[in-house]
């Protein structure tokens, strides 16, 4: 192949990559659009019923303004993690960066021949890539155990509040029964109580620190029944009910979108063990990829065609569960 045609492929190939990403952009704005105006609608119902509270700020502004540090939250943006919730992550936040930093810079020595010059400009967006997705998987991790967890926890504050135990209570026996995960959030909850803090907001932070819906359901349930009076067991039943049908929905959608999961991962998988056999058979004849330098060039195009490909299938997916 002459430089012709390969200046021919690669424009072809990014000409195609571009299109894909194009996609995958319009659906991501097109889904965080939706977020929003799902957002707007529930503070639009549950922003008549709040009603505004004062935090001393002997007792808050300290420890806010040190675990909310500009700058910490300007590298938590960057690098994809919540500066709030920093010890739910399996380690330090700035030891994991430093890991992946490592990791990046052994991906640039990898694919140095592949690039060339232009390998070192590579190791910021790897790093930043692999950092993202390291954070926001164990993010994903920790709202799919709640979001399991959740309707039992609720299961237990039903049955305390129908034998006449008092709704802060009940919630403090959530906390020392349920799960982990799940009763660390509840003890947080009863601690913001017991120095002062008004319920209503508590349940808010509470939601906030979960980034779940359904928290921000029940947040809104507790409100309004501490506000105007109802049967709140009845109603924490009910909210109970819909989260499982949710759970449940989400795992039947999980289940009817893996076969395009199990695509994805066949088209990752086939061409290195393709790549395997012929450098078993005939290792002259692939080893033109990694000796030539227009080989080198379409290996290049090939990794990155395929994994934008991949990328694409993985946001689609993403977005329809969503």
């Amino acid at each position: 192949m002459d430089v012709a045609h390969l200046r021919y492929v690669l424009v072809v190939g990014s000409t195609i990559a571009l299109i894909g990403l194009g996609v995958s952009a319009t659906m991501v704005t097109q889904a965080h659009k939706q977020d929003q105006r799902r957002k707007q609608r529930l503070a639009s119902v549950v922003g008549v019923q709040l009603r505004p509270v004062d935090v001393a700020a002997s007792a808050f502004g300290e420890v806010a303004a040190s675990e909310s540090a500009p700058w910490l939250r300007t590298v938590g943006w960057i690098f994809g993690f919540d500066p709030e919730k920093t010890a739910l992550y399996p380690t330090r936040w700035w030891i994991a960066l430093i890991g992946l930093l490592v990791a990046a810079k052994i991906a640039q020595s990898t694919i140095a021949d592949f690039l060339g010059s232009w390998a070192p400009y590579a190791v910021p967006a790897i790093w930043l890539i692999m950092s993202r997705n390291f954070f926001t998987h164990y993010e994903r991790k920790r709202q799919l155990q709640l979001l399991n967890e959740f309707p039992e926890a609720l299961a237990l504050l039903v049955r305390a509040i129908r034998v006449g135990i008092p709704v802060m209570e009940a919630i403090r026996n959530v906390s020392r029964s349920a799960p982990p995960i799940t009763a660390a959030g509840f003890s947080s909850l009863v601690e913001q109580v017991a120095i002062g803090v008004p319920l209503d907001q508590a349940l808010q932070t509470l939601s906030r620190s979960t980034g779940l819906t359904e928290y921000r359901f029940f947040a809104t349930t507790l409100t309004l029944q501490n506000q105007t009076g109802g049967n709140l067991s009845d109603t924490l039943e009910s909210l109970a009910d819909v989260i499982r049908k949710r759970a449940a929905l989400k795992a039947k959608g999980r289940a009817m979108t893996s076969e395009a999961r199990s695509s994805s991962m066949v088209l990752a998988v086939l061409p290195l063990l393709t790549g395997l056999l012929l450098w078993v058979v005939s290792p002259n004849y692939i080893g033109v990829l990694f000796t030539d330098p227009t080989g080198k060039w379409m290996l290049g195009l090939a990794i990155v065609l395929l994994s934008l490909g991949i990328l694409t299938i993985l946001t689609i997916i993403k977005k329809t569960l969503a």
